[in-house]
Order: structure tokens, then C-alpha cells, then sequence
């Protein structure tokens, strides 16, 4: 099924991981379904700091070509035996941090949407900015959809869902694939215990569960367009209510906003987006939420 609006170019971050192959398949696929393009980029290791560069252009554009050409060699190594949609001959080598190198990418394809192979790291590597997933997320200005497990075109897409702006643009990313792939929408909006009242829902004063649905009702579930779709409030932890809303609905895919909190926040405290992504209960679609806005606000 397709769109009205055609789909720009897709961006799939690989590094012949097990991980990287089944995002490659998904993003292709995808790319097939919306009738566009995929750019399949990995990143190599630039083992000469900027400085030196500078100060050698010539010497060092030779030197960089021979660091592309190792890691394509690498590359083809790793891929041996691997079933894969394309050879390695296709796919773009480019010398930098991934984060860096994809949006390289996305920038010079006009792409629209970052396909990445979700991985667990540990929490020390994740603090050191060992997670290209969480470098993307945190530095991208296009949704980055991490997958988890095997390459198949979701059908089941839960949208986790408050009442800040984020609601419109996440809701949009998520009918507009639910359109494409053909598959059911479900709504979830967690709503956490104020703590002023103790931590279970049953002790929080009924006035504050109807000022939050009233609000749902009257801002938020409006802005789903996907037919038959459904709406859920839970109360809890959002991180964890949300994946046990993945794990009882039997979601393929999760899609999420990204506040666009400073690193800082997020280093210390951790957002919702970046706890689910660490644990990756489903696929991950995370939407940068202050970038869709001011998209929007330019063309209107």
C-alpha cells in the first residue's frame, strides 16, 4: 500500500553485524514497499586526527582512500556467506564516527528515515557514547528506526503518547508507516503516580485521572488518521508500562518522540526514549519531535 506522499530516500547504518544484516533486509524492504531508494553507508575508522589532516591534504587524501579500501576489504570479509539484498561493492564507505557519518549521508541523499540494527550494550559503554543508535538518536534530525530480530514490515505499530507537542508529529511518523505497511495502530499514553500522593494508582484523587483523559480525548487521540485504530492509558513507570504494553499487545514496532532534551539531561537522568532504547523491548521508531515542528512551521 502506498502513501499519498512519496518517500524520500532511506539511510541504513552497517557494520556486518548479525544485527546490521537484519536491518539492512528491513530497510530494503521498506524501501521496496515506498517505492524509493536505500543508501546503505558504513563507518570506518579515521585513524589520523583532524589537525594532521590539515597540515597534509595531499598525502592525506591518500591515505584516507587507503583506510576506505581496507575497510571495504574488511567488509567483503565479513560478508562471505552472509545472504544479504545487496553486495558490498554497494555499500558507501566513509571514514568518521558513525553518528557523524550518517548524517553525512542523510544530508547528501535527502534522506528521510535512518534504518539501524539494535544492539545491548553495557551501561558503562553506553555512558562513554559507546551506542551508535543512541549517537544518532541523540544527534539526527530524521526518525531513527532501530530493529530488533527478524527483518519483517511491522503490523502490529504501538505509539507511546502524552499530551505535550510531541503528540502530533509522533502520531504522524506512525499512521504514516501504519499506511505503507499496511498495519494496526494502537495508542498508549502512560500516566505516572504523583508521588505527593504515594506511588500507586490507586491512591492518586480521581480529579487527576479525568484532567488527563479529559485532555487526551479533547488534544491527543484527534491527531490518529490510521483506521481502526486503538487508544490505551496505563499508569506507571512510562519506560516499563510501555514495554509490558509491547509485550501483552504483541507489538512488532514502537514509535516514540524525542523531546530534544539537552546531553547533559540525558547523560545524568536518562529519557523515557533512551531507556527504551537501551532495553529495545520491539523494533524502535524514535521521532525527533522539535525537528518535525519546525518543519511544519516552515511550510505553513
Amino acid at each position: 500500500m502506498r502513501t499519498a506522499k512519496s518517500w524520500q530516500p532511506i539511510v541504513i547504518g552497517f557494520d556486518a553485524s548479525t544485527e546490521a544484516v537484519h536491518a539492512a533486509e528491513f530497510g530494503c524492504r521498506l524501501a521496496a514497499a515506498a517505492g524509493t531508494t536505500c543508501h546503505v553507508v558504513h563507518a570506518a575508522p579515521d585513524e589520523w586526527p583532524a589537525i594532521v589532516a590539515a597540515s597534509l591534504p595531499g598525502a592525506m587524501a591518500e591515505y584516507r582512500q587507503a583506510l576506505v579500501d581496507r575497510a571495504r576489504r574488511e567488509l567483503a570479509l565479513r560478508m562471505e556467506g552472509v545472504d544479504m539484498p545487496l553486495s558490498h561493492d554497494e555499500i558507501d564507505v566513509r571514514l568518521g564516527p558513525p553518528a557523524r557519518v550518517l548524517g553525512e549521508a542523510v544530508r547528501g541523499v535527502g534522506a528521510e528515515l535512518v534504518v539501524l540494527g539494535g544492539k545491548h550494550h553495557p551501561a558503562l559503554q553506553r555512558w562513554l557514547g559507546g551506542s551508535t543508535a543512541l549517537n544518532a538518536v541523540r544527534s539526527l534530525d530524521v526518525p531513527v528506526l532501530v530493529t530488533r530480530g527478524a527483518p519483517t514490515l511491522p503490523t502490529r505499530i504501538l505509539v507511546a503518547a502524552d499530551i505535550s507537542a510531541a503528540a502530533g508529529p509522533t502520531f504522524a511518523a506512525a499512521d504514516r508507516l501504519a499506511r505503507l505497511c499496511g498495519a494496526q495502530v494502537r495508542a498508549v499514553s502512560v500516566l505516572r503516580p504523583i508521588e505527593l500522593f504515594g506511588s500507586t494508582a490507586d491512591s492518586q484523587p480521581p480529579e487527576y485521572y479525568a484532567l488527563w483523559e479529559g485532555m487526551l480525548q479533547r488534544d491527543v487521540w484527534p491527531l490518529i488518521r490510521s483506521a481502526g485504530s486503538e487508544t490505551v492509558v496505563r499508569h506507571g513507570a512510562a519506560d516499563e508500562t510501555i514495554g509490558q504494553e509491547v509485550v501483552a499487545w504483541g507489538a512488532d514496532l514502537l514509535v516514540v518522540g524525542s523531546h530534544g532534551k539537552g546531553w547533559v539531561d540525558r547523560l545524568l537522568i536518562g529519557s523515557v526514549t533512551e531507556q527504551l532504547l537501551n532495553r529495545l523491548p520491539t523494533s524502535l521508531l524514535v521521532v525527533p519531535v522539535s525537528a518535525a515542528l519546525e518543519a511544519a512551521s516552515r511550510r505553513s
